[in-house]
Parts: C-alpha cells; sequence; structure tokens
C-alpha cells in the first residue's frame, strides 16, 4: 500500500510518501515555515510525490495529522486531504500528534506525550506500557507533572521541559525522551498505514476553544440620518 501523509499541526509543513510493504519512505518534503501552509501544502505534496516517483492515481490511502495545535494549521491540513480523499475515492485516516511523538519513544516505561498549548497550558496525554491512553487535554503545567510523577513516565514534546520545572515535584529520577513540538513525518505515515479507516473522516483534534474570538457585548450605535424619526 502506498500512503500519503501531511503534517501541518505546528510550525511544518510536512509530506510523506510511505510504502507499507517495504516500510520504508518513497519520498518526502519538510518546510519550516510557522504559517501561511494553505499556500504551501500543495508544493509540498507535489514534491514529496516527485521525490517518490509516485502519482497521486498510485496513492492508496491518506493520512492527516489531526493535531493538536495551531487551529489554522490543523484546518488546512484536514480540508485539503478530505478534499483529496473524495476527489481519489481513497479512504482518509487521522493520527494526533501526541500518539506520534509517544511512538517514537522507545522504552517500556510509561509514556507522557506533552505539548506546549500556550496561554499557560500544555495538552497532554499519557500513554501507560499496558492498557489504554488517557484522554488527551489541554491543563495546567501542573496538573499534567502530578500525572507524569505518579505514573513515572517518560516525558515527550514540548511541553515536557514546561511541566518538568514546576516547583515542589522531585525531578532526580525524570525522563526526557526529546522536546519536539512535531513528531517526524515518516511517523505520522506509518501509523496511518497501521489504522483502518473508519466511516467517518477524521476531523481536527481542538483541545480548547480558539484564541481568536469574536468580540461580546459590543456594538456601534446605528448613525442617524435626517430621514429618520
Amino acid at each position: 500500500m502506498k500512503l500519503l501523509a501531511v503534517d501541518t499541526a505546528a510550525h511544518l509543513c510536512a509530506a510523506c510518501l510511505y510504502d507499507s510493504q517495504t516500510r520504508r519512505v518513497a519520498g518526502r518534503a519538510v518546510e519550516d515555515i510557522g504559517r501561511g501552509h494553505a499556500e504551501r501544502l500543495l508544493a509540498v505534496i507535489e514534491k514529496a510525490l516527485d521525490l517518490s516517483d509516485l502519482d497521486y492515481q498510485s496513492v492508496d490511502r491518506l493520512c492527516v495529522c489531526v493535531g493538536p495545535g495551531s487551529f489554522t494549521g490543523i484546518r488546512v491540513g484536514v480540508a485539503a486531504m478530505r478534499g483529496m480523499a473524495l476527489s481519489l475515492d481513497i479512504p482518509l485516516v487521522g493520527v494526533t500528534a501526541l500518539e506520534a511523538l509517544a511512538a517514537e519513544v522507545e522504552d517500556e516505561r510509561a509514556v507522557m506525550a506533552v505539548l506546549d498549548a500556550r496561554r499557560g497550558e500544555v495538552y497532554a496525554q499519557l500513554f501507560p506500557s499496558e492498557g489504554k491512553p488517557s484522554e488527551a487535554r489541554a491543563m495546567l503545567p501542573r496538573e499534567a507533572m502530578a500525572l507524569a510523577a505518579d505514573n513515572s513516565a517518560v516525558l515527550v514534546g514540548s511541553g515536557a521541559d514546561i511541566i518538568a520545572a514546576q516547583p515542589g515535584f522531585d525531578v532526580s529520577g525524570l525522563t526526557i525522551a526529546k522536546t519536539a513540538a512535531t513528531p517526524d513525518i515518516e511517523t505520522i505515515a506509518r501509523l496511518g498505514a497501521q489504522r483502518a479507516p473508519d466511516a467517518a473522516s477524521p476531523g481536527p483534534l481542538y483541545l480548547r476553544s480558539p484564541d481568536a474570538k469574536p468580540q461580546q457585548g459590543f456594538a456601534v450605535a446605528r448613525r442617524m440620518t435626517g430621514h429618520e424619526t
């Protein structure tokens, strides 16, 4: 199976062609752009296709990173891949940034994936060595640190240093695997190849409301003219 995966959930705009039979990347393209994913995504996909010597008709499945991360970036990636799935009539699966980061940690202990969510919060999810992962959610760094300490979890992600710096915790035995803000696009592709498609298309993983909100309780008074009474 040939799978095309993309990630626009953070500062990177990434695309990868993955061959599940050989378990190897056929072509990949990654740009560190910060913003502007809508303008660059198709060009990045085209570059990955060119490097793999494949075309859109050769792709059997699509995969997209659904977040958490940038609200705008996530929307761009999910919308683009939904449209592509309809156009090509092939399945689309979603992979979260948290599960992909956790999958990159080679350790038998529990793993907590943590991303800097700004506004004094982190996005966190615990992946125990056995059993189901916890619910991914936004939380205060102290809360995340307590959860990690209670489970002796290895930390991974851009929020790892933030929660490790919380006062009042013994961090002498704490392990931080890495502090990347995004997983490798190959990891997202590999997980996508292992996931059975659902009947419904994957949606964005938003763990809190957008930073930008409409103004409340504000209205401009209607201008009166000489013809009104």
